[in-house]
């Protein structure tokens, strides 16, 4: 039986020095645990663009299409601002996601307890979160037509981006969030705008015919997305699951994640339909940008993008025991106090490197065993 493989794109800004800490745990499963992984590494972003003139070469391309899952750091920086919109560095990601057709975007949004007091909200509320958001990434306005700006007879002018979705679209993604949440809580929430939009109505009722007809041991409720919004700062631990659409997802994810007190904490997949192996295309990324700020000064945090790799081992690899032990050793580096520069916004922390970091969570794995 061949290795699991893994095309890993370092990207741009911390993107390279984040990943130096994931590979030390891909390592540590090698010689630790005997998951040995099949490695290759490639430009994405800005650096292919330096390289290639192409945030994305077709080469690239063909090697996400073939392996089992691809790890992704970070793209784009104010360096690249100036190019032409097609070849900026973002045109890259949104490739492997159109072309892989990676349509259901995962959002973890998990506090750890050590974070509690990082959070805008007060500790009790956010203390032990652990919610779901399933996006659906590639239709909805962001991808409907007609789109545009248009220039009116009188001179006036109107933007126009349309809202479609198919059943198809609707019932897949709705499927990969009952599938989530057999593995959870058992429990989903869909969110739409039904009782203003025709679209939400029909997200509605497919999302409840999937339900009904595939996955009734799941209990199924329906909310409107901006209550939703209202109830994720309200009790944000009702939830599970939640899966919504593109638009709404995009929102209500970037709301979930300041929840847990830090960008620098969370990762994303990003899954697509089951390959030859029975497995889902994926993608697998931390949620936080590329940071040129900081870049090379030993200060990002490593964590989310660590945390995406256990994502990985969970979501395509069907090593849950393995990913729960990852995860497990970053809460027992965050209980210890160890933080990095972003962390360090409140008193008590041990300081650590990015490369301090990943060593610290690479011991914490040793003494798992």
């Amino acid at each position: 039986m061949s290795n699991p493989s893994l095309l890993i794109l370092p990207g741009d800004g911390i993107g390279p020095e984040v990943m130096a800490e994931v590979r030390k745990v891909i390592d540590w499963f090698g010689a630790k645990r005997g998951i040995v992984f099949d490695v290759e590494e490639d430009l994405v972003g800005g650096a292919a663009y330096d390289a290639h003139g192409t945030p994305l070469t077709d080469e690239t391309m063909a090697k996400a299409q073939s392996v089992d899952a691809v790890l992704l750091g970070a793209v784009g920086g104010p360096k690249y601002d100036s190019l032409d919109f097609s070849v900026k560095p973002e045109r890259g990601l949104l490739r492997l996601r159109k072309e892989m057709d990676l349509y259901a975007n995962l959002r973890p949004a998990q506090c750890f307890d050590a974070l509690a007091d990082f959070s805008s909200l007060k500790p009790e509320i956010v203390a032990g979160l652990d919610i779901m958001i399933v996006r659906e990434l590639t239709s909805g306005i962001y991808f409907g037509e007609p789109r545009g700006i248009q220039t009116l007879p009188d001179g006036s002018r109107v933007g126009i981006n349309t809202q479609r979705y198919t059943t198809e679209e609707i019932r897949r993604v709705a499927r990969s969030a009952f599938e989530l949440a057999r593995r959870r809580n058992n429990r989903v929430c869909s969110m739409e705008k039904a009782n203003v939009m025709e679209s939400g109505i029909l997200w509605r009722e497919e999302v409840q015919w999937v339900h009904d007809n595939e996955y009734p041991d799941v209990e199924l409720s329906h909310m409107y997305a901006d209550a939703g919004a209202m109830q994720l700062v309200r009790w944000p631990k009702q939830f599970d699951v939640i899966v919504t659409d593109n638009l709404f997802g995009d929102i209500l994810s970037d709301c979930a994640a300041m929840l847990t007190g830090s960008l620098g904490m969370l990762p994303s997949a990003s899954l697509g339909a089951p390959m030859a192996n029975g497995r889902p295309k994926a993608l697998y990324e931390p949620v936080h940008g590329s940071a040129p700020d900081i870049a090379g000064q030993g200060k990002a945090n490593p964590c989310a993008c660590i945390l995406s790799f256990a994502m990985a081992l969970r979501y395509s690899f069907d090593l849950g025991e393995e990913a729960t032990r990852l995860e497990k050793a970053v809460q027992n580096v965050l209980d210890d106090g160890v933080r990095t520069a972003d962390l360090m916004q409140k008193e008590g922390g041990t300081p650590a490197s990015t490369s301090q970091m990943g060593d610290a969570i690479v011991a914490a794995l040793d003494a798992s065993l």
